[in-house]
């Protein structure tokens, strides 16, 4: 491609404004909404993969509008009515079909470059943590706005219609729409009866990616590898589209898309559990003692120490040999609704609990306490209050010898209401002869643990169903 020609197209068409199009309504979501990526350690400047996958989420919204603007893009000829006179000339089509698909993908993704740049800077001053494992997630989807808007402007070479970009651009944001809502997901039965939706294949054909919900959740390669392909086969269509000049050129034309999609579908991993994956690198344990944190936390690992020794030291005084005996990140992932699954010799946490986050020092100490003695069976991926969290509060009020409720970011009604709830529970707890007092608390950690009970109903004198 001669680079002269390149700089005057840039100047002269409308491939800068479309990568202004792309940057400015990016950058106004994720810095003037206020949602889920500002907030815990899945917040997108928190963590390099974290970044990587929200701003991969915004091409729901990003793709279809660079499938549209491609496509106005592709107009251009038929609105300035030179179609014939720029086929008479001797340069060959390809030529001016590079220099329009060059100009419009280099904008698209530049933008998008720098909106994942605009977070890199970020992220530096919040983590530790520095790999490369999230680049391919965001090289995919700049090679997907760039499939994206060659798509459209072979589209709308083919079909010249002012109808031709607003239709494509709703054609593409209902594909988004039904990979994320129907077509892209299947339903399955948790272990504990809960019906779940989980991604499969087919959704893997759009570009972007389901919200973030853990830190240590990737793309497998397989994914990257799939989508390149499928969207190789988008960006040659588009490109074929572009130099085609009959109807029967045309067809042959889509050719590298369907094919590409075939391909694709054969690469991608069929089980949702080889879809998003643990990164085994970022989950790796850096440990003080009995006390572990993952890779990508371990500048938090210093504030930790302290207070997780000391829960282990109390929870061995309470319970003897039956205590755990290491304080550990929890670091499994598993489908969103489905029960957890905790360990007795080991304190499983997450950053992101409500009480590990708004705990310090003492208070910290607490709350892993909780998590040893009631760890909770609330469903991956949902929220509540209730049974568990009267049962810790009682729990570590038993292990502390004196009542001592949990730190928490609950209204202070609520806070009110868990005090009421448990304090009379201790006392009648705390009046017991003490081989009474051990028989109901291990009779709560079993109902706690296997998930099949009631933790606070046992500590009340009832029994564990």
């Amino acid at each position: 491609m001669n680079f002269r020609v390149l700089r005057i197209e840039l100047r002269r068409s409308v491939a800068p404004w479309a990568g202004v199009v792309i940057l400015v309504p990016a950058l106004a979501f994720l810095y003037l909404l206020d949602g889920e990526w500002w907030r815990g350690t899945t917040a997108w400047t928190a963590q390099w993969t974290t970044l990587a996958l929200w701003t991969r989420s915004l091409l729901f919204y990003l793709w279809p509008l660079a499938v549209g603007l491609g496509a106005l893009q592709g107009l251009r000829d038929h609105r300035s009515k030179m179609v014939e006179l720029l086929t008479s000339t001797p340069r060959p089509a390809r030529h001016r079909a590079a220099t329009l698909a060059g100009a419009t993908a280099l904008t698209l993704a530049s933008a998008f470059a720098l909106l994942v740049l605009s977070g890199g800077v970020q992220v530096f001053s919040h983590t530790e943590y520095t790999h490369l494992g999230w680049l391919p997630i965001s090289l995919v989807g700049a090679l997907s706005l760039v499939a994206g808007a060659v798509l459209g402007m072979g589209a709308g070479r083919a079909l010249p219609s002012v109808l031709t970009p607003p239709a494509l651009t709703m054609t593409a944001f209902v594909f988004t729409a039904l990979m994320y809502m129907s077509l892209g997901r299947t339903q399955t039965i948790t272990a504990s009866g809960i019906p779940v939706t989980e991604p499969n294949r087919i959704s893997l054909l759009s570009p972007a990616v389901q919200e973030v919900r853990d830190t240590l959740v990737t793309l497998s390669a397989s994914v990257h590898v799939g989508q390149t392909i499928w969207l190789l086969g988008m960006a040659a269509t588009g490109f074929a589209l572009l130099v085609a000049a009959t109807p029967r050129t045309r067809l042959i034309a889509l050719t590298p898309i369907l094919a590409g999609a075939v391909i694709a579908l054969l690469v991608l991993p069929s089980d949702p559990r080889r879809i998003y994956v643990v990164d085994k690198v970022a989950a790796k344990l850096v440990c003080d003692g009995p006390v572990c944190v993952t890779k990508t936390r371990q500048e938090r690992l210093a504030d930790l120490a302290g207070p997780g020794k000391e829960a282990l030291r109390l929870l061995h005084g309470a319970l003897g040999g039956q205590a755990p005996v290491s304080v550990r990140e929890n670091t499994a992932l598993l489908p969103e609704g489905s029960t957890p699954q905790w360990s007795r010799d080991t304190v499983l946490f997450d950053f992101d609990d409500d009480v590990i986050a708004a705990a310090k020092g003492k208070e910290l100490t607490w709350a892993l306490i909780a998590q040893g003695m009631v760890p909770g069976c609330t469903p991956v991926g949902w929220s509540g209050l209730g049974g568990d969290e009267f049962a810790q509060t009682v729990a570590v009020s038993w292990v502390l010898g004196d009542f001592r409720p949990l730190p928490s970011t609950l209204s202070g009604d609520l806070q009110r209401t868990t005090e009421a709830e448990t304090r009379p529970v201790w006392k009648k707890l705390k009046a017991l002869p003490r081989a009474e007092q051990l028989s109901r608390i291990n009779a709560m950690r079993a109902a706690a643990f296997s998930c099949k009970g009631e933790p606070f109903e046992v500590l009340s004198g009832g029994t564990s169903r």
